[in-house]
């Protein structure tokens, strides 16, 4: 199929306009791979089992600095267990020193006395990592299943044994660390492609 001359010339417009397009300086604007952070703490809050995650963006590939799970036990009280969600992350940033924070979109619960629960430690995350001054994303859990398995409806299972072989893990991690750990990785594929929609920033 042939392009007249004015169509030719009108293209290489376009293609010089994308070419002069200044790359984003702001460390939290969307940009090519080359500008993306370096190290990425993905966090999925919960209550009893807050997952977080730190990896880091480089040669030969992703490396995880550190995972786990802030478990609170059942027979504490609410303030006890955001009061321990704070603390531990508090404690991840000062010893990590990650760039930017990825946290689980919201969802819909059926139940609102969940969903106030999910609320509270959701804002205990975002307090203390806003407090450290990170810029901080979310992603909707099925766009991380989507961008680590290339299924949105994906298994927890599934997921877990993904980001264990995208870290070259020895095992696979408990499914809400590996949730988080999902998350920074599904960041740093969502800020390396133009085409995919950015996340958002909150």
């Amino acid at each position: 199929m042939g392009i007249t001359p004015r169509q030719f010339t009108e293209m290489q417009s376009r293609i010089r306009g994308a070419k002069r397009r200044p790359a984003p300086v702001d460390s939290g604007s969307p940009g090519p791979a080359l500008s993306q952070p370096r190290v990425i703490l993905g966090v999925d809050p919960s209550l009893r089992g807050t997952g977080y995650g730190v990896i880091r963006a480089g040669k030969p590939g992703f490396q995880a600095l550190t995972h786990g799970t802030i478990v609170c036990p059942a027979g504490w009280v609410r303030s006890r267990c955001l009061a321990q969600i704070a603390r531990t992350l508090r404690d991840v940033l000062q010893q990590y020193h990650p760039e930017v924070c990825v946290v689980e979109g919201l969802f819909y619960a059926q139940n609102l006395q969940t969903a106030l629960i999910m609320g509270e430690a959701r804002g205990a995350c975002l307090a203390t990592v806003a407090e450290a001054g990170l810029d901080i994303y979310e992603i909707a859990p099925r766009k991380v299943k989507q961008a680590i398995v290339g299924y949105g409806a994906a298994q927890k299972i599934a997921v877990a044994k993904m980001v264990q072989r995208l870290l070259r893990l020895a095992e696979p991690p408990a499914p809400d660390a590996a949730d988080a750990l999902a998350l920074a990785l599904a960041h740093t594929q969502e800020r390396g492609h133009f085409d995919l929609t950015m996340p958002k920033k909150i």
